[in-house]
């Protein structure tokens, strides 16, 4: 069964730092793309930030700068990196990624698009002023 599970959200004053996790089991990293979604109360959903499928990071214009995505693929897991965080970064991150390496798949400004992906549950971050 393939799956994501997020870790290390929390609560962190502004200017804090944290990193999420987002483990996969059932498939390999290697060469999926995915991409980390957060959703604020009240707010869309918004691509944060993402890997393709060769390796390339992209970004929402919100986090340049302050968020890195990354991928250790020994241990078949992706991070992201925050730093900086403001109040307006309190959301529930979710990881999604794209298993199947036989379907197209592309990151765009941290917004993963593909005909078939799966997601996590997601992790809390909470960010006071």
């Amino acid at each position: 069964q393939m799956r994501l599970v997020e870790s290390g959200g929390g609560s962190v004053q502004a200017g804090g730092s944290l990193r999420l996790s987002c483990a996969a089991s059932g498939f390999t990293s290697r060469g999926a793309c995915m991409a980390w979604f957060r959703q604020a109360p009240g707010k869309t959903r918004e691509g944060v930030a993402g890997i393709d499928n060769t390796g390339r990071s992209s970004y929402a214009d919100s986090v340049k700068g302050r968020f890195t995505v990354s991928q250790d693929v020994a241990a078949n897991t992706w991070y992201l990196q925050m730093e900086d965080l403001r109040p307006e970064d309190t959301a529930m991150y979710s990881c999604t990624a794209a298993p199947d390496r036989q379907r197209w798949c592309t990151v765009v400004a941290g917004t993963l698009r593909t005909p078939y992906n799966i997601w996590g549950r997601g992790a809390q971050v909470t960010v006071s002023s």
